[in-house]
């Protein structure tokens, strides 16, 4: 861990107020980032962290507070005005136009190039930075045909491309695997080493402890804990400190025989939104209270593999069996009636009707069936009871049923997916990152939920790329790479695992290798 051997600050933040209506967001904060330093900044979801980095971001105005940027006041009355200072910030929710190309969105707001562009000469440096720092990705593809993982590596090339002295990274190793995490934390220790300075915020406890040279901790918008040696700290403190309680860090799960087979996916093939394969050869099966972990590097077929069993997404060849049924193809309201429940990566775009209330939100699987219909009308009596007895139920805070779900914190959204998906009793749950952009003690929420299901007998396949979790939670974990699944392990080998995500054991086996353990329960082809 490097000491910071210069006290000159690159950022103050002293006494930050913000409130939107009926809630101060940010309480008089403080805030100092060290030259050349990596200051973690950590909280639970709702604690004020991304409101706070906002304001340093441009994007909102304080109510009271002083920003001092490279010892002047800094007056920063949007990004523009950030970026001019130095100050880049990689977004959690993504600021992508998905109509233009990787590379388009990464030149949108630069003052270069002006009239001409030779986009050609632009791919080629985007493609050439993102092999730089392990975050390749097309640059000529739109946005829209990308993955969410593929989409943050964008947010992060764009900061990278301007070249920011102060760059605030939000969640940015929620998509990488072990060895992309270990090369991009290089990256960041050599920019540290160049004198730029850079706040991590990260649920990823044990990152901090690695990257941070310092962490401020915020609770409810206010400091519990202000610039803290890591040295001087633990990972169990620094949870005690975000969410005001002991957290378990590893859940305990039951030992049960699984039942039977509840998901067959049958030598399935299908092509992602650019018409390239994304699935090749794809089989597996997923018993009755059973979770199936499936490990990969974002971008490899997780999102089409869950759309092709949730029926989103036709397979051009191969089929899928729920429960001794053959599904149709493309037929997601067959696999709901089947009893598929699906938490689908994206919370905002996918998971949810973000303008409309919890209340609808809630009731979109039951609307058609009693006691919530009345004929072809909504009972909305019953519908408000429903919703208000799913909120009490799965701990959503909000403040009534009538708040639209954009309102919502990540943990509390995903919590209202999940009360959604699991009110229905399903056979079968498809979680995809179902813990991703959650605090500690929302993850901790989420996971007992799944292994809740689990033990009432529901087949879990679980599409992670917290290799932590998967082992956690998992009876098996299954790796996928280009579309392939390449190897079965049902013990805890990271190494492994993290090769065969990145390929490096793909295609040098006819038969399983030794390293892939194959799980006790796979006795039925």
């Amino acid at each position: 861990m490097q000491e910071a051997v210069n006290a000159t600050y690159a950022v103050q933040m002293r006494g930050i107020v913000k409130r939107f209506p009926g809630v101060v967001a940010v309480d008089r904060v403080d805030l100092d980032l060290r030259t050349s330093e990596i200051h973690a900044l950590l909280g639970e979801n709702g604690a004020g962290k991304s409101t706070l980095m906002n304001v340093l971001a441009g994007l909102y105005r304080q109510e009271e507070g002083t920003i001092i940027v490279h010892d002047s006041v800094a007056d920063l009355r949007s990004p523009r005005d950030a970026i001019e200072r130095g100050i880049g910030m990689v977004h959690q929710h993504f600021m992508l136009v998905p109509s233009q190309t990787v590379t388009e969105n990464i030149l949108l707001g630069l003052d270069e190039p002006r009239f001409f562009v030779r986009l050609a000469d632009y791919d080629q440096r985007v493609s050439e930075l993102g092999e730089r720092f392990g975050l390749q990705v097309d640059p000529k593809a739109r946005i829209w045909q990308l993955s969410v993982g593929e989409q943050q590596r964008v947010e992060i090339l764009k900061m990278l491309y301007r070249g920011a002295d102060v760059l605030i990274m939000d969640e940015p190793t929620a998509v990488l695997a072990p060895q992309e995490i270990e090369e991009l934390f290089y990256v960041l220790r050599a920019m540290r080493s160049q004198g730029k300075s850079i706040i991590f915020i990260s649920h990823k406890l044990g990152e901090v402890m690695s990257i941070a040279d310092r962490v401020t901790v915020l609770r409810k918008g206010r400091l519990t804990a202000s610039a803290l040696d890591v040295t001087a700290t633990s990972s169990a403190e620094l949870a005690r400190l975000m969410v005001g309680r002991e957290v378990l860090f590893r859940i305990e799960k039951s030992e049960q025989e699984p039942g039977e087979v509840v998901l067959s996916v049958e030598d399935v093939h299908t092509l992602n939104d650019r018409g390239l394969p994304a699935l090749c050869g794809l089989s597996l099966q997923v018993r009755s209270g059973e979770i199936v972990g499936v490990a990969g590097v974002a971008g490899n077929g997780q999102r089409e593999l869950a759309e092709v069993i949730t029926g989103l997404r036709p397979c051009t060849a191969g089929g899928v069996v729920i429960h001794g049924k053959q599904m149709s193809r493309g037929s997601a309201s067959e696999a709901s009636a089947q009893g598929v429940a699906h938490v689908p990566e994206d919370r905002i775009g996918m998971g949810c009707a973000p303008n409309l209330s919890l209340a609808d939100n809630l009731i979109m699987k039951r609307y058609r069936r009693p006691p919530l219909a009345r004929g072809w009308a909504i009972d909305r009596s019953a519908a408000r009871q429903w919703a208000s007895r799913m909120k009490d139920e799965y701990s959503i805070l909000a403040p009534s049923i009538d708040t639209p779900a954009r309102m919502l914190s990540g943990g509390n959204l995903q919590r209202m997916i999940l009360a959604r998906e699991i009110s229905t009793m399903p056979r079968l749950l498809v979680a995809v990152q179902p813990t991703r952009g959650l605090d500690v003690g929302a993850i901790e929420g989420v996971q007992r939920l799944l292994l809740a299901q689990r033990e009432a007998g529901a087949a879990i396949l679980l599409i992670s790329e917290e290799l932590d979790e998967l082992f956690a939670l998992s009876d098996r974990v299954v790796v996928l790479y280009e579309g392939e699944i390449v190897g079965e392990l049902t013990e805890e080998d990271r190494e492994t695992v993290g090769l065969m995500m990145t390929g490096q054991l793909h295609g040098e086996r006819a038969d399983p290798p030794a390293v892939a353990l194959t799980s006790p329960w796979s006795g039925s082809p």
